[in-house]
């Protein structure tokens, strides 16, 4: 046997067991899940504007869902599925997190706060926006600050962070308020827009959707002062750190190559359906940064 048989021969049995490429190991449990069922699901939100929501005709649309079809177009290069399927699973903020952690979801793509407490639970992508909490309530009702709530009634959208700060709100500032909690953003603006509630904290962003897509948005107003919220992140199982570097080189990417800029710019500070009205809400500061450089971390972190 020649020196080149042999070495050919070599170098097959070497290949023969060899684990192929794109082995199931190799491509992690969330790739492989989608791979196998052909379908990415996307868990989106049905009120949270811009970045999530239903149009017209029911369809989500939004900024992160943007966001999130530039991750699933690095899922379908990334498993060679041209013709992946794309399937929506409306969550909200207290089945969120369960819907990730069972895999009903695989991307959560909506207004999502990164902290500390859910990261034993889920895992977060670079962060994609930086809010603020802050109150609406009707213009007519005077209010001026948070120290005007004082023993009023106030909602929050049962299962956020928003929820939680506001209980310590109350507590650390003695403020005996009674606090309604509304199953979505668009039922907690509803108590404040029937009267039911004086006023509404969330994050600004979301406030200001809720506000210009409402019946009479120059009916609403911004208490005064604002308070520190966490950053949103797309959504994804733990332990899984193929997945989630890949939904990060997305994200990174479309910062890095000023795309998420234009995004931004469509979201934010242009007409946006249903009503074509424009939110005027140009990028902060503090999320520039985050753009220039950007952090999976948490606040506190």
């Amino acid at each position: 046997m020649t020196k080149l048989v042999r070495g050919l021969v070599a170098s097959c049995l070497l290949l023969a067991f060899s684990p192929p490429l794109a082995s199931a190991q190799s491509l992690g449990p969330a790739l492989q899940k989608i791979k196998d069922a052909g379908t990415i699901t996307i868990g989106n939100r049905d009120s949270s504007v811009p970045f999530s929501y239903l149009d017209d005709n029911q369809k989500p649309i939004g900024f992160s869902l943007d966001l999130c079809s530039l991750v699933v177009a690095k899922v379908k290069a990334r498993l060679g599925l041209p013709d992946l399927k794309t399937a929506y699973q409306a969550v909200n903020s207290s089945n969120r997190i369960p819907l990730v952690k069972n895999g009903t979801v695989d991307i959560e793509c909506g207004s999502t706060a990164n902290t500390i407490a859910r990261q034993q639970e889920v895992a977060y992508s670079v962060i994609f926006y930086a809010p603020q909490f802050k109150w609406i309530a009707l213009k007519s009702s005077g209010l001026k600050t948070t120290d005007d709530l004082k023993g009023k009634t106030v909602a929050v959208t049962q299962g956020t962070n928003t929820a939680q700060f506001v209980a310590k709100l109350n507590t650390d500032k003695g403020l005996g308020m009674k606090i309604l909690q509304g199953k979505d953003h668009a039922e907690s603006f509803l108590l404040v827009d029937t009267g039911r509630a004086s006023a509404f904290m969330e994050d600004d962003i979301l406030l200001a959707g809720l506000k210009a897509t409402s019946a009479a948005p120059d009916n609403f107003a911004f208490l005064a002062d604002a308070f520190p919220s966490d950053p949103y992140g797309v959504m994804m199982s733990k332990g899984d750190p193929e997945f989630k570097k890949l939904v990060d080189d997305a994200l990174t990417e479309a910062m890095k190559s000023g795309l998420y800029d234009k995004l931004y710019a469509k979201w934010f500070e242009s007409p946006i359906p249903p009503k074509n009205i424009n939110l005027n809400f140009p990028q902060s500061d503090k999320l520039k940064e985050l753009v220039k450089v950007p952090s999976d971390k948490a606040n506190g972190q």
